[in-house]
């Protein structure tokens, strides 16, 4: 426990002393400002790669809808737009940069969501001054190929729609590239057993929930206290001989991360219902090393995270999420430091 412990501290003074503002350090890749495809209206479907949308209305973004002849309208409505990614950016972190929305959206691209802000009804909750900044998960782009974003927005009163900002997919200076992402759906149970960390626990009547992004925006709006996250995963044949850390992102408030129900760190301690974080734990990136024995006893991994959220935001709020060789996780830290 003290060794777990102890690699907690020192990786989080040196996580939290230069990651903060990483996420700023963006360029323009691509812009997407101009003609996007517009319906009012709700239908799953719309978030589909193949959907045809080529009947749509189309409207500038951004811009509020009231400007684009749909003055009065309050409700659902969907955008969707093309986009050619070139296999040049296998080797980039892209983001897409959506402005400002009004009042909350959801993401897909190729049909896969990947992000949000705010909630929906029945329990709607605004997010119109949030800038939308969402990690791309590598796996979900179409190299060499259209890729499709279908962007879901509810307004409740007023202007609505994507409304402002710089709208395009932006680059990453110097971005940390995982060799095992693991962003995309976990399951998700609010509540605390201890025999929750265990691999063979049957989670499959548990709900899934979408990581990185907060609990509140999935339907757990005004949960605090303690819930689990699990994810069974495969670990690459490449990967089983090296040193690794589990990079689980920025976690609100307190965790504690298993992997087959071995304890390999945490950033506080929880019991009896309350917690004592190290530090401001809630702004922390999460990078754990990962027991090298745990890699050589099976190619099946189980990821087991408790958190306790004590106000606003809980959860895995934001990435990256995955796993990367010590190796590239030191140069990364250390490029990042001018060292």
């Amino acid at each position: 426990m003290k060794l777990n412990i102890r690699h907690i501290i020192l990786s989080f003074c040196f996580v939290t002393a230069v990651f903060l503002t990483s996420a700023q350090e963006l360029y323009d890749y691509q812009s997407l400002s101009g003609k996007w495809y517009f319906t009012i209206g709700d239908n799953p479907d719309w978030a589909r790669y193949h959907f045809n949308h080529y009947e749509w209305d189309q409207i500038q973004v951004p811009s509020r809808w009231e400007q684009e002849g749909f003055s009065g309208y309050d409700g659902f409505a969907w955008y969707r737009r093309e986009v050619n990614i070139s296999s040049s950016a296998k080797n980039k972190s892209l983001w897409l940069d959506m402005g400002y929305i009004d009042d909350a959206d959801e993401v897909f691209i190729n049909g896969k969501l990947i992000n949000g802000s705010g909630s929906f009804p029945p329990k709607f909750k605004t997010a119109y001054n949030a800038r939308r900044l969402y990690k791309i998960p590598a796996h979900v782009i179409r190299y060499d190929d259209t890729n499709v974003i279908a962007v879901r927005v509810y307004d409740s009163y007023h202007e609505g729609g994507i409304v402002s900002g710089d709208i395009g997919l932006k680059a990453e200076i110097n971005p940390l590239l995982l060799d095992l992402p693991l962003e995309g759906y976990w399951k998700f149970k609010p509540g605390d057993k201890s025999y929750y960390k265990q691999p063979a626990y049957n989670d499959n009547n548990w709900n899934e929930i979408y990581v990185p992004r907060a609990w509140e925006a999935q339907g757990y709006d005004r949960y605090d206290g303690i819930a689990w996250y699990r994810k069974t995963t495969q670990l690459p044949e490449a990967l089983k001989n090296q040193k690794l850390v589990l990079m689980l992102g920025k976690i609100d408030d307190v965790d504690e991360v298993y992997i087959n129900g071995e304890l390999i760190g945490q950033t506080g301690e929880i019991s009896d219902g309350h917690f004592w974080p190290y530090n401001e734990a809630y702004r922390a990136l999460r990078g754990y090393i990962i027991p090298t024995h745990l890699m050589t006893q099976t190619s099946q991994i189980t990821i087991a995270v408790r958190v306790q959220d004590r106000m606003q935001t809980g959860g895995i709020y934001e990435g990256p999420v995955g796993i990367i060789t010590m190796d590239k996780y030191i140069e990364y830290w250390h490029t990042k430091s001018g060292k």
